[in-house]
């Protein structure tokens, strides 16, 4: 089992930024990438961007290129995901996932891939 743990989401003006953070604990070794996907009310999950632990390749949505950055820290078993340039429409909740070894051949953009998942963290963008 992974635990995961968000923090950092709030309530900020649009053009702002935030910063997210995901600490994972417990059966880590058995995951090769973290994801950050996001979700609105009556909307599907929506992938966000991912990092392999191990070369840190990252993967990101189209709509968040350019301003956000996902990065690790391998030794405190984190991964945060920055966000600058901030739009009303970033507003979402914002959860961390894991992958298993098992599911590694599935697409890094997909929500299949991901077995483990956190609470989430609410973004508010104000226009």
């Amino acid at each position: 089992q992974v635990q995961l743990v968000e923090s950092g989401g709030g309530l900020v003006q649009a053009g702002g930024s935030l910063r997210l953070s995901c600490a994972a604990s417990g059966r880590t070794a058995n995951s090769y990438a973290m994801g950050w996907f996001r979700q609105t009310p009556g909307k599907e999950r929506e992938f966000v961007a991912a990092i392999t632990w191990g070369t840190g390749t990252t993967d990101y949505a189209d709509s968040v290129k350019g301003r956000f950055t996902i990065s690790r820290d391998n030794a405190k078993n984190t991964v945060s995901l920055q966000m600058n340039s901030l739009k009303p429409e970033d507003t979402a909740v914002y959860c961390c996932a894991a992958d298993h070894s098992l599911t590694q051949r599935l697409s890094i953009m997909t929500s299949k891939r991901y077995i483990y998942w956190g609470q989430g963290t609410q973004v508010t963008v104000s226009s």
